[in-house]
Parts: C-alpha cells; sequence; structure tokens
C-alpha cells in the first residue's frame, strides 16, 4: 500500500529525515520531510497525508514530558483519518505502547532495518485502510478471556489496542494464568486472523531438534531426513508464530533465534537456500522479567527483540473478582462434556473457592471444577465436592481443612489480611475481596474489625 501513499516525516534529526527520504522516495507516492513539529497544521491544511512518522522527542520548549505525544494528540484530534507511526529508542518503549492508546497506529525502536521500517509503514497503512471500513474504538471484549475485573478489563483493553500491529509480544506470567489463550487472543484480533497460527513449545526442544523443528530440514540432512520438511517460520509464513516457554531456550538457541529474527530469513538443515519470512512474533514464558535481563541466562538483544510490548498475566489471586465468573464457565463446560445436570454452586462452595489462594492459577481451579463435576452426586457443587491440586505447593506450606465450622474464621482471616494490606481502603479491600463496599462494610461490623 506504500507506493500509493502520501507520507510525512517528522524528526528533528536532519539525518535521519536524508536517510529515510532516500529510501521511501522509489516506492512512496509522496514524501515530505519537516525538522519542526510546530509546522504540521499549515502542512496537513495544504497537502493530502495518509501516513506521519513522527519522532517521539524534539528539541522544543514544550513543557509535556514528551513531545511526540503532545503532536500526536494534535494530530489525531485535527485528522484522525491519518495512520500515525511513532519513531522510539528502546528506553522509551513504555511511552511508545501509551501512544498507541492514543491513537498511533504503530510504533518503531531505533535503530531499524529498512525492510523493517517499509513493512511496518505498510501495515499501518493496512490497519488506518481497514479502520475505515471497521470501527476499531468500539472495543469488545474477547470471547477467549474471561474476567471483568478492573485489572482484566485494563489487559483486554491493552490486547484491542496492541493486537492489530504486527509489533512482537512478550507475555507474562506464571504458569496457569492463561498465556496462551492471551495470544491466541491476539492472533484472532490481528490482520493476520485469517492466517495461519503456530504455536511451538519451545522449552520442550532439544538442541539437536530446536533448529530442524524451527527452521526446517531437506532430505538428507541427517540420518533420519528421508524427505524435506518445512520448519514452523515457515509454515507460519503470513501469519502468526507463537514461541511459548522461550525463558528455557539455551544462549546457543538464543544466538540462533535471534538471526532470524534480526534478518527474517531461515535456512533449512542441508540447504543454501536462504528463505525470507513474515511472521508476527509471539513469546511467553513463567519467569520474571528481571530474571531474563540476566545475560548470563538470556541475551539482552534477544530480549528486546521479542519484547516491542510487554503484556503481564495476572495470577488468579490478583483477580478474585473473577472466581465465580470462571468457575461458572468450567461448570458449564464439563456438565456437558459429562453429561451432568448440576444447576450451579451452594454458598460454602463459593465461600470455598472464593478463600483459596491458587497457587496453579486458572488451570487449578479449572482442574478443581472438572473433579467436581465428576464426584458431584446434587444438582449443586457442595463444598466436599471442590478438592484443591495436590501437585501444587502451598503458598505458605500449610493445608487448608474447609468445612461450615472455620468457613466464618477463614472469612474473617481474609478480610483482616486485605485492610491491613491496603491500609484501611476500603475500596481497594473490597475490589480484591470480590466484595461490593456495602457487603464489606456490612462483614466488617459482623466481625468487629
Amino acid at each position: 500500500m506504500i507506493n500509493k501513499a502520501n507520507i510525512l516525516i517528522v524528526d528533528d534529526d536532519k539525518d535521519l529525515l536524508t536517510a529515510v527520504k532516500i529510501l521511501l522516495r522509489p516506492k512512496a507516492k509522496n514524501i515530505q520531510v519537516e525538522s519542526n513539529p510546530e509546522n504540521l497544521r499549515a502542512i496537513l491544511e495544504k497537502e493530502k497525508t495518509d501516513l506521519i512518522l513522527l519522532d517521539m522527542n524534539f528539541k522544543s520548549a514544550l513543557n509535556t514530558g514528551n513531545e511526540g505525544l503532545f503532536w500526536l494528540r494534535k494530530i489525531k484530534s485535527d485528522y484522525p483519518k491519518i495512520a500515525v507511526v511513532m519513531i522510539t529508542a528502546y528506553g522509551a518503549i513504555d511511552l511508545a505502547v501509551k501512544s498507541l492508546k492514543l491513537g498511533a497506529s504503530d510504533f518503531i525502536v531505533k535503530p531499524w532495518q529498512n525492510e523493517q521500517l517499509i513493512a511496518t509503514l505498510n501495515e499501518a497503512l493496512k490497519l488506518n485502510n481497514f479502520s475505515k471500513t471497521k470501527d476499531l474504538s468500539s472495543y469488545k471484549p474477547s470471547n477467549h478471556i474471561i474476567g471483568k475485573s478492573a485489572i482484566m478489563e485494563d489487559l483486554q483493553y491493552k490486547i484491542s489496542k496492541i493486537a492489530p500491529t504486527d509489533a512482537n509480544i512478550l507475555i507474562l506470567g506464571e504458569n496457569g494464568t492463561g498465556k496462551d489463550m492471551v495470544a491466541d487472543t491476539i492472533h484472532q484480533q490481528s490482520l493476520r486472523k485469517n492466517n495461519t497460527y503456530i504455536k511451538v513449545d519451545v522449552g520442550s526442544l532439544t538442541e539437536t531438534l530446536f533448529e530442524s523443528e524451527l527452521f526446517g530440514y531437506r532430505k538428507g540432512a541427517f540420518t533420519d531426513a528421508r524427505e524435506d520438511r518445512k520448519g514452523r517460520f515457515e509454515t507460519a509464513d503470513g501469519g502468526t508464530l507463537f514461541l511459548d516457554e522461550i525463558g528455557n531456550i539455551s544462549l546457543h538457541q538464543q544466538a540462533k533465534l535471534l538471526s532470524v529474527l534480526q534478518n527474517r530469513q531461515v535456512t533449512p538443515l542441508g540447504s543454501s537456500e536462504v528463505i525470507s519470512i513474515d511472521i508476527r512474533l509471539l513469546s511467553a514464558t513463567n519467569l520474571p522479567l528481571e530474571q531474563l535481563a540476566d545475560e548470563t541466562r538470556f541475551r539482552k538483544d534477544l530480549i528486546y527483540r521479542l519484547n516491542t510490548v510487554e503484556i503481564k498475566v495476572p495470577p488468579l489471586r490478583d483477580r478474585k473478582e473473577d472466581i465465580h465468573l470462571l468457575a461458572q464457565h468450567f461448570l458449564k463446560k464439563y456438565t456437558a462434556k459429562y453429561n451432568k445436570n448440576i444447576e450451579g454452586f451452594d454458598v460454602e462452595s463459593l465461600h470455598k473457592l472464593q478463600a483459596y489462594h491458587y497457587p496453579g492459577n486458572v488451570r487449578e481451579l479449572q482442574y478443581s471444577i472438572e473433579r467436581a463435576v465428576i464426584m458431584s452426586e446434587e444438582l449443586e457443587i457442595r463444598s466436599n465436592d471442590i478438592l484443591f491440586s495436590p501437585i501444587e505447593k502451598k503458598m505458605d506450606g500449610s493445608t487448608f481443612h474447609f468445612n461450615s465450622q472455620n468457613l466464618e474464621n477463614i472469612e474473617r482471616s481474609a478480610i483482616a489480611e486485605s485492610l491491613l494490606k491496603n491500609q484501611g481502603n476500603i475500596s481497594k479491600s473490597a475490589r480484591e475481596l470480590g466484595l461490593t463496599r456495602a457487603a464489606l462494610y456490612r462483614r466488617i461490623e459482623k466481625y468487629d474489625l
């Protein structure tokens, strides 16, 4: 689409303006450059512009904290149909992500490869053309992700903004939080949704399998290579590739992966043929980002390639408002699967589900509901039907024993702990406990807290 576009580049680095103009001149319909963003309005009033490549920082007297965001707001306010791609540096990724919320189509990180810049501009123009026929601002939560808590609404909003871009995304979260579901949702909301979606658990690949599985091989490349086989990168061409458990690969594997991501090319084993690839890359790990930043364990240059945008999937203990909603979802799923007639949960079982700390997160809740459905002989799930996974380590090393006598003690303790943690803030405590403010006030009075 770039060959039909009128592009304006705004940056106070004149060397960059010259270089980008030379690069894009033979490819775009028309190229304009401007070093002073204060001239934007005058240019846009005179010239038809389809896309603006806008720097995040200018040597300006504006006291905005970041000039790029200031000018982005101005452009989207006065000319909402113009696509804007932000230019940023590694140290300002958080501001670049903020720019997506303000209406930027995408951002590109300096220094970039020329092919990467052209691909980003093409995708931004494609997205802008798409948005004229489909209103992307009328955001609807994904059907895949279940949750109405504030933290999950923020997550789904962020997904809705970054999914239509081609940015590489690193998904962080504990085991069992649903990182693979987040990856699937991003693909389904992307412009590549009608193309291939490939998932690879790279953490389980041995050194010998890593290259053949990801990059493919030719017949005779090794003993068991009886025919040519495409690798996962080539299979995902035009679509999305999801690399799960990325934090578990070796430094040697990381070097191989980095080379492919830098060049956007793969060479199958046993071949000298170089194959260009066009993929959107998603990655996931249960390791905290600070552990990935340890260069004895993970290459920092690879993190930057994987982590154009980062998404953190919260543990279930931080979104307790969603437990009942998730429980109802799993109940419906497993009553259908096992042909059981169970209408819901009794009060004690709901208290039990709410009070537990879920070291295994959503996956453990799912396991518990499935088992309860199998074992239940009533129209309702009872407290005794619910058992939590014995394979999950308890966060405090203790074992929970639930019965009707100690449920009140558990509730009282949970409320007291939440109030102490939140320094008496009723709104925060109510949200954390999955209660309304009025319900929390009643319990505070009941337990004389």
